[in-house]
């Protein structure tokens, strides 16, 4: 069994996959700091509750956009699965995909991972949305060349900002305001309302200008842990794939070993 591991700014996700279907998923929150111990004796744990053995892995592959993050992650699959870890973008795990912008050393690594399985799960022009930490859209032509895009502050994110500013505004859950309506009546709705629809508007104009400039059709694809918190809400997304990051690891594991 495979491995995946998706380490991002703010948690770090590892998923169990046979045959590139994902069997068990466990996330914790980053931090440096942690050693390969401490996660070897966390994740044998959950191995265990979902009746896995250790044994069971028998290869490990890795995306972080935290590099303090690789050196540990690197130990673990070494020291406890016994195997060489492959880390996205590195040899022998070239992206396979054309970066077509000014900077292509500074695309992420988790953000190639997803646009590699969202032009394998869908044919034809893309936008990539992906809510994590920060919230990006990508654009990926039908050739499944990487095009650009924008990186905006996640909504967490911008609550925080908006909470750490203003000392008198409370701390709220980030979820649909309770009425269709867009004028708060109390501190905590209009801060609901400033924020929830105040990013799905964000969110949508961004994709509207991004699909004006490309001129043809083009999918919207979404993903990220929070994607399904504005899916019922606005009909800006085409399909949302919560998984396409941890997927793209699977096809890429799959092209270093088979070539496929």
């Amino acid at each position: 069994m495979l491995l995946a591991i998706d380490a991002g700014n703010t948690n770090i996700v590892f998923a169990l996959l046979e045959d590139k279907a994902i069997k068990a998923r466990w996330r914790i929150a980053t931090d440096p700091r942690r050693t390969a111990d401490e996660y070897a004796v966390w994740l044998h744990q959950l191995l265990n509750l979902e009746g896995y053995d250790r044994a069971a892995v028998t290869g490990v592959i890795i995306a972080t956009v935290v590099p303090r993050a690789l050196h540990n992650l690197q130990t673990l699959a070494r020291k406890y699965f016994n195997t060489e870890p492959l880390v996205a973008g590195e040899p022998p795990v070239e992206w396979g995909m054309a970066l077509d912008v000014l900077e292509p050393k500074s695309v992420g690594a988790d953000r190639a991972v997803t646009m590699i399985a969202a032009h394998a799960r869908h044919p034809g022009d893309l936008i990539v949305i992906d809510f994590g930490t920060a919230t990006t859209l990508d654009v990926v032509d039908y050739t499944g060349a990487y095009k650009g895009g924008i990186i905006a502050p996640g909504i967490n994110l911008s609550l925080d900002a908006l909470v750490t500013a203003a000392a008198k505004l409370p701390r709220i859950a980030i979820e649909a305001p309770a009425t269709a309506s867009v004028i708060g009546r109390d501190t905590v709705s209009q801060m609901q309302i400033g924020i929830f629809w105040g990013y799905v508007a964000m969110i949508e104009g961004l994709v509207a200008r991004m699909k004006a400039e490309v001129g043809r059709p083009i999918k919207v694809v979404a993903t990220g842990g929070l994607a399904i918190l504005f899916e019922q809400h606005t009909a800006m997304f085409d399909v949302v794939e919560p998984d396409l990051t941890i997927q793209g690891l699977a096809i890429l594991w799959d092209r270093a070993h088979i070539g496929a």
